[in-house]
């Protein structure tokens, strides 16, 4: 009876943690359908004034980025803002022959009149964190843009950006990232599916209210004076953008968010690449919790509810450590519901915790709505989507669940940056990426084994009585596409 109330115990405050995230998620549903009956009267600067027109720096973190770093740099080159306001950074961490490449198409575009300078460091410290911060010393823009090697901004992008900083309060201004590549597979659908999600009702519904929001790494601009008050950039944690964001805010620094404007950008298309983002944004957000919470709870400066929200923003990756814990749980928890006849009241009770997955279904779907249109092609499609992301990032639960425990129990590990291909139809291939190492880990064998777990599981509900439960089937049937999707999709890459 002993272990049997640990797992009771262990499992029930699994699900009430993810009925809490839930209720968060329709809290920001709320805002995000209150802000969109809202107009927009931020001041901003008047560019027809020459004098209003601040100087800007645009910084490109780039490391061995062989495939990208071209078509980058010919992009940002295309940007639209009066040229003696201008300057540009590459600040190139790289080891590699790509590094040629970027001196080469640099020296190309310094002919051309544009400011553009190639910074490279030989000593990766800080990664990119370290990178930014040491561009930082030399930048002569009052305000920061800032792009990934595999953005490509539209040409006005800066012009619908910067004159939001006329309000002297505002640090930063993030804009909401597009996928030029969702429709290359599967994988690259359902990361699509859940960042439009984030992007749109969670940046949204956050920043509508005042609560904190993250800069998300790229596609944002800094006020460089807000960068320096807030202790400049860190790397001390694998999501520095988050950690710096929440110093700046708790420094009472605003944050715009602008949802209309679109960044594009490319998705990881190999099940290895998006391991390898997904591990450093839950550990990173784990540690982030581990040095923030303090900081956010002895504040004086900001709400309850801002409070709140932050704490499950922050806990955010921690919510694959509870999903992972009740579906490891959610087998044993069958045979203990029938062989305890007294017990048939908390199994009753714990039935109502379906509703979190019933606010999820709502939320993503007025997000998809939104974006793809409310067709009944559109919902059957939503559908598709929503049981294979659900499925995919349960199977992904295991992966996540190891960063969020090494983040929360401060073991450090390096920046692994994720690989770019650039690729878009779904003929191109990615096999020759000379970025892809491709290695069997004994997680790798434990998602094997989870796999054939959770089918024990669907044979279970045939067999725990006579007359069968099937309660929990649909949820092992979602596990062991999950767990068989990333098992077999990691043999191949």
């Amino acid at each position: 009876m002993i272990i049997e109330g640990i797992i009771i115990t262990v499992y029930t405050l699994a699900l009430l943690l993810i009925f809490i995230y839930a209720l968060a998620q329709l809290n920001l549903l709320l805002n995000y359908l209150s802000a969109k009956k809202k107009d927009d009267n931020s001041v901003k600067f008047d560019f027809k004034n020459p004098s209003e027109i601040p100087f800007v720096t645009i910084q490109l973190p780039i490391y061995n980025e062989l495939y990208v770093v071209e078509g980058l740099l010919e992009n940002i080159s295309k940007v639209k803002y009066p040229q003696n306001k201008l300057e540009i950074q590459v600040l190139d961490d790289s080891t590699d022959e790509s590094t040629q490449i970027t001196i080469k198409k640099v020296k190309e575009l310094q002919q051309t009149g544009l400011d553009i300078k190639y910074i490279h460091r030989t000593d990766r410290t800080g990664f990119k964190a370290g990178a930014l911060k040491a561009g930082l010393e030399s930048a002569k823009g009052e305000y920061i843009a800032i792009f990934d090697a595999d953005f490509l901004p539209k040409p006005d992008w800066l012009l619908q950006t910067i004159p939001y900083f006329k309000d002297s309060k505002i640090g930063v201004v993030q804009t909401r990232w597009g996928h030029i590549n969702r429709n290359y597979s599967l994988l690259t659908k359902i990361q699509a599916f859940a960042l439009d999600t984030h992007f749109t009702l969670e940046q949204t519904g956050r920043n509508s209210k005042h609560h904190f929001i993250n800069f998300n790494g790229t596609a944002g601009v800094w006020r460089k004076a807000c960068i320096l008050d807030a202790g400049n950039w860190e790397g001390d944690t694998l999501t520095e953008d988050l950690d710096l964001s929440y110093r700046a805010q708790l420094k009472k620094w605003h944050f715009k968010y602008l949802e209309n404007v679109v960044t594009p950008a490319e998705l990881p298309i190999v099940i290895s690449a998006a391991r390898s983002q997904q591990f450093r944004w839950n550990k990173g957000g784990a540690e982030n919790f581990q040095k923030m919470f303090f900081k956010i709870l002895k504040s004086k400066t900001i709400s309850a509810k801002t409070k709140i929200h932050g704490f499950l923003h922050l806990l955010n990756s921690t919510m694959f450590l509870s999903i992972f814990i009740v579906a490891l749980l959610s087998v044993p928890m069958l045979y203990i519901k029938h062989e305890n006849e007294t017990l048939k009241i908390y199994f009753y009770a714990t039935s109502f915790f379906v509703i979190s997955s019933l606010i999820f279904f709502i939320c993503y779907w007025l997000m998809y709505k939104k974006l793809h249109g409310s067709t009944l092609k559109n919902f059957v499609q939503y559908l598709v989507l929503f049981f294979a992301f659900f499925s995919i990032a349960m199977g992904l639960s295991l992966h996540n669940t190891i960063a969020v425990l090494e983040g929360h129990f401060r073991k450090r590990s390096d920046f692994i940056r994720t690989p770019k291909f650039n690729l878009n139809a779904h003929t191109d291939t990615w096999k020759n990426n000379i970025y892809l190492k491709p290695k069997v880990s004994f997680q790798f064998i434990v998602e094997g084994f989870l796999m054939c777990y959770f089918a024990f599981g669907m044979y279970s509900a045939f067999t725990v009585v006579k007359e069968g439960d099937f309660g929990l089937f649909p949820f092992h049937l979602m596990l062991f596409l999950g767990f068989g999707y990333v098992f077999f999709k990691s043999l191949k890459n």
